[in-house]
């Protein structure tokens, strides 16, 4: 059982700041880092994989800093999101090597214990080159295990893998967990981490957002006013009749025309506006969403 803890940490490049003062711990089972693209992830991970300093703060598993702790590295694995660039070695090649760069005692073994465990061990004898990208993650996963690490970090590990592989990364992670290893594994979607991590934190512009229980992050995203741009034969008329409704919380008129609205509950919104378009007599041209994407949650996970 393994304590990932990230205490006060910060990371700048000259004037970026890509890490702003994050604090969180990360223990056994499978824990999702959530944040948009941009949001710092990568570089956390590379930080507590020791792969990359803090400019401030401490990066510790079970009380021992990672950065130039050497033996903290042997209960780390890490899948970065960047391809594996020795295509021309097969999986068992490369797993294998990881394995060496480790000083494991059993060499062939390992190899093969880690290929099984992701299914990969048929066509270990491929060039990684011509894998496909779920197969591609496997194999970067394989060599991740080689070691039997405690602790396992993935950035990003479901970007550009097709259904089947989705499916079964996220079994093994889920078993993984199960195990009691600490697995932290970095998204930007949302249903990928609702899918098997229960315990989620959150990052936006480099600052620790939100850390708990996925079921009440995921409500307090639920719940947020959610903004539409809607346009009619008249607008003024609109937003009048908008003004009045309890589901409402506010109402503008754009220059260009349309009505800038936003609702407290998006099931209400979506059901009586065209029956109140209707009663009044207005035609309705166009109903956008404009902020459903995910920056905007993770803003509005700040601001709460």
């Amino acid at each position: 059982m393994s304590m990932l803890e990230v205490r006060a940490v910060s990371r700048w490049y000259g004037n970026v700041v890509a890490v702003n003062d994050v604090t969180m711990q990360i223990g056994p089972g499978v824990t999702g880092l959530l944040g948009p693209n941009g949001a710092g992830k990568t570089t956390l991970i590379a930080m507590m994989a020791g792969f990359l300093a803090p400019s401030a703060g401490t990066v510790t598993l079970d009380g021992e800093q990672v950065w130039h702790h050497p033996t903290a590295y042997r209960h780390l694995g890490l899948v970065p999101e960047r391809e594996v660039s020795f295509g021309y070695l097969t999986a068992r090649q490369f797993v294998r090597a990881k394995a060496e760069l480790h000083g494991l005692s059993e060499v062939g073994r390992a190899t093969e214990r880690a290929l099984e465990i992701v299914e990969l061990d048929a066509d270990a004898g491929r060039p990684i080159g011509t894998y496909s990208k779920g197969m591609r993650q496997r194999a970067k996963l394989a060599s991740a295990l080689v070691h039997d690490p405690s602790v396992l970090l993935l950035d990003e590990p479901f970007n550009g893998v097709d259904p089947r592989q989705r499916l079964h990364l996220m079994v093994l992670l889920s078993r993984m967990g199960q195990e009691g290893r600490t697995v932290l594994f970095s998204s930007h979607i949302l249903e990928e981490v609702e899918q098997i991590a229960r315990q989620v934190e959150v990052v936006v512009a480099g600052r620790h957002a939100a850390s708990g229980d996925f079921g009440a992050i995921r409500r307090l995203m639920t719940d947020r006013p959610t903004r539409y741009r809607v346009r009619s034969n008249d607008d003024r008329a609109l937003a009048a009749l908008l003004m009045a409704q309890d589901f409402v919380r506010g109402v503008s008129l754009e220059p260009r025309g349309a009505v800038a609205v936003q609702v407290t509950d998006f099931g209400t919104f979506a059901h009586a506006l065209p029956r109140l378009a209707r009663e009044a007599g207005l035609t309705l041209l166009e109903v956008i969403p404009t902020d459903e994407s995910l920056e905007s949650v993770f803003t509005y996970l700040v601001s709460a």
